[in-house]
């Protein structure tokens, strides 16, 4: 089977469901959404499509400064970037995104949460 790139479903849903206490779940227009306690991190929005995923302030700043990569339409006041197939960033980039914002979200659970997830 070839490579997919992270903005296909198959290789997206694939990548996030092997991040610690992920889920998957398909809402809105049929988005591949991932959360992990119950929180949103990321989401593929079509396929193949944009990745939209929480950043820190720092990047968010950064990023929606780059071709390609723009506010979250509805995310963006929470630090969500959308990052399209033109931007300059690789899959591996966009992979280590993911796994950025599984952390913050992760991160901002309750210490009983993460507890119960095995994330601490």
């Amino acid at each position: 089977m070839p490579h997919l790139p992270i903005m296909h479903r198959p290789a997206f849903e694939a990548f996030v469901l092997g991040l610690p206490a992920a889920t998957l779940v398909r809402q809105w227009r049929d988005d591949s959404v991932a959360k992990v306690g119950g929180r949103i991190f990321c989401l593929l929005d079509r396929d193949p499509g944009e990745v939209w995923l929480k950043v820190s302030d720092m990047a968010f700043e950064l990023m929606t400064d780059v071709p390609g990569i723009r506010p979250a339409p509805y995310f963006a006041r929470a630090g969500w970037v959308a990052i399209s197939h033109l931007s300059p960033l690789d899959d591996a980039e966009v992979r280590a995104y993911i796994v950025a914002a599984h952390g913050l979200v992760a991160q901002r659970l309750s210490r009983k949460a993460r507890t119960a997830l095995g994330l601490d």
